[in-house]
């Protein structure tokens, strides 16, 4: 369990986290449109993911 919570706090799963909230958060009020918010959040997520199959490839 400790484990996976520190694997959860590393520097990448902050930045995701933050910049999910920032882009939530900027959609809610209005200053950037629905299309806009899911192309950027979908960078965000392919990025984070592809970098965990990326370390789970190298062990």
């Amino acid at each position: 369990m400790k484990e996976k919570l520190a694997k959860l706090i590393d520097v990448k799963s902050i930045m995701t986290l933050a910049l999910t909230a920032g882009f939530v958060g900027l959609t809610c009020t209005g200053e950037i449109s629905g299309q806009e918010y899911l192309t950027i959040f979908t960078m965000i997520v392919g990025f984070y993911f592809g970098t965990q199959i990326q370390k789970a490839e190298k062990k």
